[in-house]
C-alpha cells in the first residue's frame, strides 16, 4: 500500500457520479413538480418524505388506492429515437389507469429515475413529461428518487419508475363484484402498444424484420419508431363519466397479459368473458407484427393490448344509458363480447 503522503485524494465525481450536475437537474425537477402542487401538498421537494393532506371533507368514508409500475422497454426506442418526454407522460398515464378502474380519483405520483450517468437535459425532459401528464389527470408530482449509478446503467440509458396513491370513498369502490352472466362488454380504443409487449415488439420489428427506428414501414404507414412510442393513453376522464353515472359494475385496464390475463382479475367466481374477434378495428401494428413473427393468435392476446386499452362492463339494462354518455362526450368504443358463465377465463370467438 502506497504512503499516505502519496495518495491522490479521491472524490466522488472520479467514481463516476457528478453531484454538482445532479443538483441542477435537481433545482429544475422542483420548479416542474411544483407547477402541479395543489392545495393538499404540504411542504415542497427535497425533503426526507412527501406530504399530502387527505381532505376529509371531500371524502367521508376513504380507501386509498395504490400502484407502482415502470414503462420497460419501450425505453429502449426512446433511447435511440432521443424521445424522452413521452415516456414520463406513458409511466403516469399507465398507473392512473391502474387505479381508476377501482374508481379512485388521483391524488399524488412519485417517480424513479436511475441512470449510470445523469444528463440535466434529458433528465428535465423526462420530468417534463412526468409533470405535464400529472397535471392533465389532476395529480400532483410530490416527490420521486434520481439516482446515478455509475457501471449498472449503459451510458445513455435509464430506468423510469413510478408510484401512485388516489382515493375512494368505500361505498364507490369498483370491484367487480356486481358482475354476471348478460353483461356487455365494451372496448375502449388504445393508441397502440401502449407499455406493454415491446421485447417482443423490438425482437420482431428490429431484429427479424431488422428495420431501423427511423424506417418507414409501408404496412403500418409510418416509421417503426414512431409507430412504437406513441403515449399510452389516460381513460381518466372517461371512467370518471362511466362511474359518475352508475353504469359500470367493472373495469379492466389492458396492459402486460392482454386481455386474457387482465379481464378475468376483475370477474366474479363462475363467470368468464366472451370476446368476439373482428368487433374492432385491430391497429394495423399488431396484424404486422403477427405477420412477421408468425406469432399464433393465442400468443398476440395474451401479449398486446390488441387496439382495447380499457374494458368496461355495462350491465345489459344500462347500455343504451352508457352509449349515449359516450356519444355525447364524443368517446370512441366497440361492443366487444359479453360475460358467460365460466370460470374467470376469455374465450375468443
Amino acid at each position: 500500500m502506497p504512503e499516505a503522503s502519496k495518495l491522490k485524494s479521491v472524490t466522488y465525481a472520479d467514481a463516476g457520479v457528478d453531484i454538482t450536475s445532479g443538483a441542477r437537474a435537481k433545482d429544475r425537477i422542483k420548479y416542474l413538480a411544483q407547477k402541479t402542487f395543489n392545495r393538499n401538498v404540504i411542504g415542497g421537494i427535497g425533503g426526507f418524505g412527501a406530504l399530502f393532506r387527505l381532505d376529509l371533507q371531500r371524502w367521508k368514508n376513504p380507501i386509498l388506492v395504490s400502484s407502482a409500475d415502470g414503462v420497460g422497454t419501450k425505453l429502449k426506442v426512446a433511447f435511440e429515437l432521443g424521445l424522452h418526454q413521452s415516456v414520463g407522460a406513458d409511466l403516469v398515464n399507465h398507473c392512473v389507469n391502474d387505479i381508476a378502474v377501482q374508481g379512485a380519483t388521483p391524488l399524488f405520483f412519485l417517480d424513479y429515475l436511475a441512470s449510470g450517468k445523469l444528463d440535466p437535459q434529458v433528465t428535465e425532459a423526462v420530468v417534463t413529461g412526468l409533470a405535464e401528464a400529472c397535471k392533465a389527470n389532476a395529480c400532483a408530482l410530490i416527490g420521486g428518487e434520481t439516482a446515478q449509478m455509475p457501471g449498472f446503467y449503459t451510458d445513455g440509458e435509464y430506468d423510469l419508475a413510478g408510484f401512485i396513491v388516489g382515493a375512494v370513498d368505500r361505498d364507490k369502490l369498483i370491484t367487480g363484484a356486481g358482475i354476471k352472466p348478460g353483461d356487455v362488454l365494451i372496448g375502449l380504443p388504445s393508441t397502440g402498444l401502449h407499455t406493454n409487449g415491446y421485447s417482443l415488439a423490438r425482437k420482431l420489428l428490429f431484429e427479424v424484420a431488422g428495420y431501423k427506428p427511423t424506417q418507414y414501414v409501408t404496412a403500418i404507414k409510418e416509421k417503426a419508431g414512431a409507430a412504437l412510442m406513441k403515449t399510452h393513453k389516460s381513460y381518466l376522464h372517461v371512467i370518471q363519466k362511466l362511474v359518475a353515472a352508475g353504469v359500470t359494475t367493472g373495469m379492466a385496464h389492458i396492459t402486460g397479459g392482454g386481455m386474457t390475463e387482465n379481464l378475468p382479475r376483475i370477474l366474479p367466481k363462475s363467470t368468464g368473458a366472451q370476446i368476439e374477434l373482428g368487433s374492432w378495428p385491430v391497429l394495423p401494428i399488431f396484424d404486422h407484427l403477427r405477420d412477421l413473427g408468425q406469432v399464433p393468435q393465442e400468443e398476440m392476446m395474451r401479449t398486446f393490448n390488441m387496439g382495447i386499452g380499457l374494458i368496461a362492463v355495462i350491465p345489459a339494462a344500462k347500455f343504451t344509458r352508457a352509449k349515449s354518455l359516450l356519444d355525447r362526450a364524443e368517446e370512441k368504443f366497440y361492443v366487444i363480447g359479453r360475460v358467460i358463465k365460466g370460470e374467470r377465463r376469455v374465450q375468443y370467438t
